[in-house]
């Protein structure tokens, strides 16, 4: 009895430390995936138009649409499930700013069509359009992030933006407009809050596998299992999972929310029968939850066939009569005093109410005050973390049952000193292999976590390749020329930086393709990357076809020598692409300096690419090398 009670005190211990670390990560997550600010400059003059299904309205012609046949509309926009087009028209603040370019940012990635156009406050004709959604390949998109991020041109005058919207799920558009230093801030703060979340859903799901092959036990693959489907859930409701995991696959994007929901229902059902004593209390109520599961399996099979708008509303509808059935269920067996439905009718309470409530406001039902991909974020960091206290504090039961036990045993024990010798022998041999079992376990986890920094290593490794040429990328460039910036400043030593831009690079595209001029891109990677012997030299890719060569302790005259080589062997090199023959050539700006401070290297990388414009200007295939201190 003072063992019942001691555990009882014990478990509410518990239920408090799970209330307080279930707030932390609540104030954590909710701090680190909102937004603080809206960034300038802002826009005005929110309207709307829906055209209908099958629209034949184009941007050339939308913008003749008197304004009395608009609506107004306020931000942020959720129209809910709808398949009509909508046309959205809004008026910005000038974009004219020596901090750098702003970028329209629609904060919701599973849109099927969305396209964007930049009009003056007087013409009739797009200054630049864009083209984006999930009916696209990942890498058709003007930028590669996993939000849709549209680059705005730069004017002193206000300007008009248009955006034509399709789409077979809920149209939603957080629009934001950002500077792009402020908008570099905000996405690693976000990025960091969400690599902490998916690294403990990683954590939990890896070391629950490998307890699934030690243990035998099949409540831990249901928990991998529903960590795991959790995880690719969010990760495709935040776009990382067309980013990617399926970058080509428009198919598979379109169906991928209801596969992955559908299968985190599924195990979370199997893994809720194998967890509490169901069966035990009712067996109608045991039948009926794994009938979820298999309702589950066939929601999944459905997905692959019939169209999303019907099956996105049917789990919808399905997911919110589980919400109830399953929080009912915890709270029932909690008052029938089994302690862990307590505990664990908490923790499903915050995921499955976070999860209703994203999806009523998806639905246009309800309006949160913080994004729904954000409160499903928040509902499983919390979620995770009370689960994981859950099974602590299961294993901490089964133990005290089994010190009662050894008590119970050891008072048989002084009936019979031979009983009690052999009664001790097996207790010991009980703790070693316990000890065993624990370090054993200790090892795996460590080994697990040495093979996750090695992954993570190698995806940092990738993040700064571009996936066409083989090059560094732009987000490498920009490291390496601050890195060898302050190292010129460091040793006094030059630094040279060569910007290299394909002539008539456009009309490549319009004759050839993009898989031409894709062609024409590698051809040119491989041939300026013979012209570079030194370890330190380094060649990226920063553009569309421009290309920047990093030259560290290279004065003018041998960087100058290496972009004309370059230009030499480019031109006397074509490409046999398809039976046909393609000349190419490059100008080339060329720039040296000393760097002095932190904003020094900067300002070579600009001047350089003014020498690039000058040999444009003067008529290109030509290289044009200066120092920086010639521009003053």
């Amino acid at each position: 009895m003072q063992t019942s009670l001691k555990a009882m005190r014990n478990y509410d211990a518990g239920l408090i430390l799970i209330t307080v670390v279930a707030v932390v990560a609540f104030m954590f997550v909710l701090l680190n995936l909102s937004p603080t600010t809206q960034s300038s400059p802002r826009f005005s003059q929110l309207f709307y138009f829906n055209e209908g299904e099958g629209g034949t309205l184009d941007f050339n012609n939308i913008v003749q649409k008197p304004l009395n046949e608009w609506s107004s509309i306020s931000s942020p926009i959720n129209l809910g499930i709808d398949t009509d087009v909508y046309w959205f028209s809004m008026v910005i603040d000038p974009t004219q700013s020596n901090e750098g370019r702003f970028l329209l940012h629609i904060d919701y990635p599973l849109l099927d069509n969305l396209d964007v156009a930049v009009y003056s406050q007087i013409g009739s004709t797009p200054i630049v359009s864009y083209f984006g959604g999930d009916e696209q390949r990942f890498d058709e998109r003007p930028i590669s992030h996993v939000k849709p991020l549209f680059p705005l041109p730069s004017s002193a005058q206000s300007q008009r933006v248009i955006i034509r919207v399709q789409t077979s799920g809920n149209i939603r558009l957080p629009i934001r407009i950002w500077n792009e230093t402020e908008f570099i801030a905000y996405t690693s703060s976000r990025n960091l809050a969400l690599g902490i979340f998916f690294g403990i859903l990683v954590a939990m799901g890896v070391s629950n596998a490998f307890l699934t092959v030690t243990t035998s036990n099949v409540s831990f693959l249901h928990y991998s299992g529903y960590v795991t489907s959790l995880a690719l859930v969010l990760v495709t409701l935040h776009g990382y999972g067309y980013a990617y995991l399926w970058p080509q696959s428009i198919w598979f994007q379109n169906k991928s929310i209801i596969v992955f929901s559908n299968a985190t229902i599924m195990f979370a059902a199997l893994f809720t029968r194998s967890l509490l004593p169901i069966k035990a209390h009712s067996e109608k109520l045991d039948k009926a939850t794994l009938g979820i599961s298999w309702m589950c399996v066939l929601s999944i099979v459905a997905g692959l066939i019939l169209p999303y708008p019907f099956m996105i509303k049917a789990f919808l509808l399905m997911l919110s009569l589980i919400v109830v059935y399953i929080l009912g269920m915890g709270i029932w067996l909690a008052l029938k005093g089994v302690v862990v439905a307590r505990y664990f009718t908490i923790a499903w309470g915050f995921l499955l109410v976070s999860a209703l409530s994203a999806s009523l406001d998806n639905v246009n039902i309800i309006q949160l005050p913080i994004s729904s991909n954000n409160l499903l974020i928040i509902g499983g960091a919390v979620e995770t973390l009370i689960l994981a206290l859950i099974l602590a504090i299961h294993y901490s039961h089964s133990r005290d049952d089994l010190i009662e036990a050894q008590q119970f045993a050891l008072e048989q024990e002084k009936q019979a000193n031979t009983a009690k010798e052999n009664l001790l022998d097996v207790q010991k041999r009980y703790q070693d292999d316990l000890e065993y079992k624990v370090e054993e376990r200790t090892l795996e986890l460590e080994i697990t976590l040495r093979e996750l920094s090695e992954v993570n290593q190698e995806l940092e490794r990738l993040n700064a390749i571009d996936p066409l040429t083989g090059a560094h990328n732009r987000r490498h460039f920009t490291k390496r020329l601050r890195s060898e910036g302050r190292r010129s400043r460091r040793e006094q030593t030059p630094l040279s930086l060569i910007i290299v831009d394909v002539d008539h690079f456009k009309q490549i595209n319009d004759k050839y393709g993009h898989d031409g001029g894709d062609a024409c891109l590698i051809h040119v990677t491989n041939v300026f990357q013979k012209h570079l012997h030194r370890p330190t030299d380094d060649l990226c890719r920063i553009g569309g076809e421009e290309f920047a060569i990093i030259l560290p302790n290279t004065d003018l005259n041998g960087a100058y020598h290496v972009a004309e080589n370059m230009r030499n062997s480019l031109a006397s090199s074509p490409l046999d692409y398809e039976g046909e023959t393609i000349n190419l050539s490059a100008s080339a700006g060329v720039s040296t300096t000393i760097i002095e401070d932190e904003e020094h290297a900067q300002a070579l990388f600009k001047f350089a690419d003014e020498c690039l414009y000058e040999a444009k200007a003067a008529g290109r295939n030509t290289v044009i090398h200066k120092h920086l201190q010639e521009k003053l």
